[in-house]
């Protein structure tokens, strides 16, 4: 029984985030019915992480278990031919060795924010970026996120229904840039809490627009207080855009 390695992109808008749901359409749900379509499986998929409603990726990880030893090619043509009426699309398919796992084998996560900064509305990014009309300080929005950098207790930035038995994460890379009406803010670390990534966008948008101090990030940080937290960034803007391994996730020889 070969197990497959796929790399995702999906926009989140059409679905009630990444996770089966009875009754819900979900990237899961999606990527599961085109499987038994191509191969008359009923298979059950694990993904590196779990995206809520509305988050998109453009590199989010899986993997599958067939009963035949398909090429890889083959399961990734398939699987988007039966995709062809759904906002997912797999992007590389390769088989890898029996133990691997897309979500224990993962050693990083990279997220990427979308603002699209200025007074007009998104058009062609609608629903993939989140509008920001008022001008924001990247700089001094860079200055608050080096404060989360490190090993931190992110109770602040944690929601209230996070199943995760700790809230200690070590976060490796909080990087803010302007690219022309855009502002981008990338977060890399091994692992995130739910909704992290989101309350801490909310909160240093609130440094960009001036009614936050970098002191103020440091502070609610070390409150270890969910009410300390800035409001919440909607998903709109949210990407997935790659995990990585330790070591990168070879073809096997099978």
């Amino acid at each position: 029984m070969p197990r497959y390695r796929l790399t995702l992109e999906y926009d989140g808008r059409a679905y009630h985030g990444f996770q089966a749901q009875d009754g819900l359409p979900t990237v899961q749900g999606a990527i599961e019915t085109a499987i038994t379509g191509f191969s008359g499986q009923s298979v059950r998929i694990a993904a590196a992480g779990r995206t809520d409603t509305g988050v998109h990726a453009t590199g989010q990880v899986i993997h599958l278990d067939l009963d035949k030893a398909w090429p890889a090619v083959t399961v990734m043509n398939a699987l988007n031919a039966w995709l062809m009426r759904e906002a997912v699309a797999v992007l590389d398919c390769v088989v890898v060795a029996d133990d691997w796992h897309a979500r224990f084998s993962a050693t990083g996560r990279r997220y990427l924010f979308r603002l699209l900064n200025r007074p007009a509305p998104p058009v062609l990014d609608a629903g993939r970026v989140w509008h920001v009309k008022k001008p924001l300080d990247a700089d001094r929005m860079q200055a608050a996120a080096l404060t989360l950098v490190g090993l931190h207790d992110f109770t602040t930035f944690r929601d209230i229904g996070c199943q995760a038995k700790s809230p200690l994460r070590t976060l490796d890379i909080a990087r803010v840039t302007r690219v022309a009406d855009e502002v981008h803010l990338e977060f890399e670390a091994r692992s995130f809490l739910h909704s992290q990534v989101r309350s801490m966008t909310g909160t240093l948008v609130q440094v960009g627009l001036g009614r936050w101090s970098v002191d103020d990030v440091a502070a609610a940080l070390a409150a270890r207080d969910r009410a300390a937290c800035g409001p919440v960034a909607p998903p709109d803007g949210l990407y997935l855009t790659g995990v990585a391994y330790d070591p990168p996730a070879a073809p096997s020889a099978a």
